[in-house]
């Protein structure tokens, strides 16, 4: 694969403000956060929503970017606090919104149209007719599926016009496309 030509991001979770700091100080060039509800990164130190206008702004500050995971599957109950919380981070400076649900993916796009859409590696996302479509749905950047070969990502990459994003390093639990099977 020629990867002469193409930018590379260092992407980085940070769980807390703390992690933030360190993520940014050590050279990520964005890092990926949660906010208080709709993310897989459940920790109570999630950001709430001034922290997260707090980093969007020091971020930028800097030359850096800011994506935030919206990544779960909403129930019908969870659906009508959506609309607030994407209009939210549409404002907040939030440079990309990771989705893994095509409901919450239109809502997105209606309610955070300044955001960019990124497909969440719990989309399971294998193969290039799969990256294609998202694409033609609206997502910019699709995050593949991590049991995926040095191969396979290649043909993605070689197939498409979207940003691709791997994971490098991480959690190794028990999972496919980054669904936990242990803990279900």
């Amino acid at each position: 694969m020629d990867l002469s030509r193409r930018r590379f991001e260092v992407l980085s979770p940070a769980g807390d403000v703390e992690r933030f700091m360190a993520a940014i100080s050590y050279g990520a060039d964005a890092v990926y956060l949660a906010g208080q509800e709709f993310g897989m990164r459940t920790s109570p130190d999630n950001f709430n929503n001034e922290q997260l206008e707090w980093a969007c702004s020091y971020a930028h500050s800097l030359g850096k970017r800011v994506y935030i995971t919206c990544n779960t599957v909403p129930r019908n109950d969870e659906i009508q606090r959506l609309p607030d919380f994407l209009s939210f981070i549409n404002k907040s400076g939030v440079d990309g919104v990771i989705v893994s649900d095509i409901g919450v993916m239109a809502m997105a796009k209606r309610y955070a149209p300044d955001v960019e859409i990124h497909i969440s590696t719990q989309a399971g996302v294998c193969n290039y007719a799969t990256a294609r479509e998202l694409y033609n749905m609206g997502a910019k950047r699709v995050v593949l599926a991590r049991e995926l070969s040095f191969k396979e990502i290649e043909k993605i990459v070689k197939s498409t016009t979207l940003e691709t994003e791997v994971f490098v390093h991480g959690a190794h639990c028990m999972s496919v496309s980054g669904n936990c099977y242990i803990s279900a």
